[in-house]
């Protein structure tokens, strides 16, 4: 099985890096490192969806964060994105993200935009002996104040529990979303955030204070203040790997001490905890506050 999985995300990390260009089954059997017929079953099998269709939805977020972000005619987006008229990308788009290409590139709302995690990533491993810890790089940065368009679970305390109760789907939504700080956040909130009857951890996106566009059905929103994080960056990880790289950051946070450089942990704040990357390293953001 081991080595079905490792087939599956060459092909991942393959379409990833070939996204704009023409990427044929024979490129996947390649990577894969079987026949073109077995190739596509292992993609089947474990992603639950064809390779045309998997790269499809990953060529339509991209174009949909172009729409948001660039002034692009509709015609360079579809053609870009793979297809041979607007017409086919205008029907291909409503029906993955219930809107209009044109109507969203004017006015942009939150859609679930596709976010694959890699199988690897699906087929996490058990968190090794962590007594030898790699470095975790410190920093003090500050955060201003500002409004978080959150989606709260039921009694969640961690992201596997989270995507239990809520579905990881969520994160595309939030993804599709402009931040502040430039990417999603999950975070751990204080019991005052804390509505009846829903999960500590919750996923959401920052907002400034004046942020007057839409919010989707079921999302509430709360204020945070400005306020000072010590942010805790691990080292680049394999992605299957990403438990024992949270696990390392975890267990230097344990031992450290913010009074060493002035601070105390902030418990009116909440916890950050930003999506982990593998080439960037693991990244969670404590609040502090000057002694």
């Amino acid at each position: 099985m081991d080595e079905h999985i490792e087939a599956v995300q060459r092909m991942q990390d393959y379409i990833k890096a070939n996204l704009d260009n023409n990427i044929t089954t024979a490129d996947l059997a390649n990577v894969s490192r079987y026949s073109p017929w077995y190739s596509y079953r292992l993609f089947v099998a474990l992603l639950h969806m064809t390779p045309a269709v998997y790269i499809r939805r990953l060529r339509l977020s991209k174009s949909a964060l172009r729409l948001r972000d660039e002034k692009v005619k509709i015609i360079e987006v579809a053609q870009d994105s793979g297809f041979e008229s607007v017409d086919g990308y205008q029907r291909a788009f409503y029906k993955e993200f219930g809107c209009n290409p044109y109507e969203y590139s004017i006015r942009p709302t939150p859609i679930y935009l596709f976010k694959p995690y890699g199988i690897k990533y699906l087929n996490r491993k058990e968190s090794k002996d962590m007594s030898k810890v790699k470095s975790v790089f410190v920093q003090v940065i500050e955060k201003p104040q500002r409004k978080v368009i959150i989606k709260r679970g039921k009694e969640a305390t961690d992201y596997f529990k989270y995507c239990e109760e809520v579905g990881c789907d969520v994160w595309g939504l939030l993804c599709s979303m402009r931040s502040i700080c430039g990417e999603p956040v999950c975070l751990w909130l204080p019991q005052k955030y804390i509505a009846e009857g829903t999960s500590e951890y919750v996923q959401g996106v920052e907002v400034a204070t004046d942020y007057s566009g839409e919010i989707p059905e079921g999302f509430d929103v709360i204020d945070l203040p400005r306020c000072k994080y010590i942010m805790f960056q691990g080292e680049p990880f394999e992605e299957e790997n990403f438990c024992e790289a949270i696990e390392e950051v975890w267990t230097a946070i344990k031992k450290y001490n913010p009074a060493a450089i002035g601070y105390a942990w902030d418990d009116s704040n909440p916890r950050i905890q930003l999506e982990p990357i593998g080439t960037r390293g693991y990244i969670e953001l404590h609040p502090v506050k000057s002694i």
